[in-house]
C-alpha cells in the first residue's frame, strides 16, 4: 500500500471527526443543557425587570455596613472581575496574606475569632458564597445599620442558605447577593 492511498481515508476521518466533535456534539450538548437547565445555562442571572442585577454564581463587591459582605476578591483592580479570575490564594507564610486578613478583620469591626472564609479569597477570587458562621458574625452590624431586628437579618440569611450539594458534598453556604437583595426587598 502506498502513502497516497492512506491520505484520502485520513482526511475523510479528520473531516468527519471535526464536524462531529467540533460542531454536532457541542451544539447538541448546548441545546440539551439550555432546555434542561435554562437558568444555569444562562449564568443564573438575577433580574429586576429588564435589568440584570447580578449572578448567583459570581460574587459582588459589597462594602456598605448595611450589606452582608462576601469573601475577598482576588481579581486585580476591579473586584469580582470574571475576566481576571485565576489562582489567588497566598501561602500561609506570605506577609501579604496576613496584611489582607488583618485589614479585613479591622474593616469587619469584629472582636475575637473570624471565620477564615471572611479573611481570605477563594481559589477563583469570585466565590458568591460564605459560610453560615461568616454570615452570622455580620448580623449585628447589618441590623444596626438598617435599624431592624437581628432576626430580620437572620431570616434573610436562612432563606438564602443552601445545604450541601446532593445532601453530601461540601458544606452549607450562604449566597451573599441573595441575602442583600432580600434585605432590600428585591427578592
Amino acid at each position: 500500500m502506498s502513502f497516497k492511498s492512506h491520505i484520502r481515508p485520513t482526511l475523510v476521518t479528520l473531516g468527519l471527526f471535526t464536524v462531529l466533535l467540533g460542531g454536532v456534539y457541542p451544539l447538541t450538548v448546548t441545546g440539551i443543557t439550555s432546555l434542561a437547565f435554562a437558568d444555569k445555562a444562562q449564568g443564573s442571572l438575577i433580574r429586576e425587570g429588564d435589568t440584570i442585577i447580578g449572578s448567583r454564581l459570581i460574587g459582588q463587591n459589597f462594602t456598605k455596613p448595611e450589606y452582608l459582605w462576601g469573601r475577598l476578591s482576588a481579581t486585580a483592580e476591579t473586584p469580582y472581575n470574571a475576566g481576571a479570575s485565576s489562582g489567588s490564594n497566598y501561602g500561609v507564610n506570605n506577609p501579604a496574606l496576613h496584611e489582607a486578613a488583618a485589614a479585613r478583620k479591622t474593616a469587619l469591626g469584629v472582636q475575637g475569632p473570624v471565620p477564615v472564609d471572611l479573611l481570605t479569597a477563594s481559589g477563583s477570587g469570585l466565590d458568591p458564597h460564605i459560610s453560615p458562621a461568616s454570615a452570622e458574625i455580620q448580623v449585628p452590624r447589618i441590623a444596626a445599620a438598617r435599624a431592624v431586628p437581628a432576626d430580620t437579618v437572620r431570616a434573610a440569611i436562612d432563606a438564602s442558605t443552601e445545604g450541601p450539594t446532593l445532601g453530601i458534598f461540601g458544606e452549607a453556604r450562604v449566597n451573599v447577593l441573595e441575602v442583600n437583595l432580600r434585605l432590600d426587598g428585591k427578592l
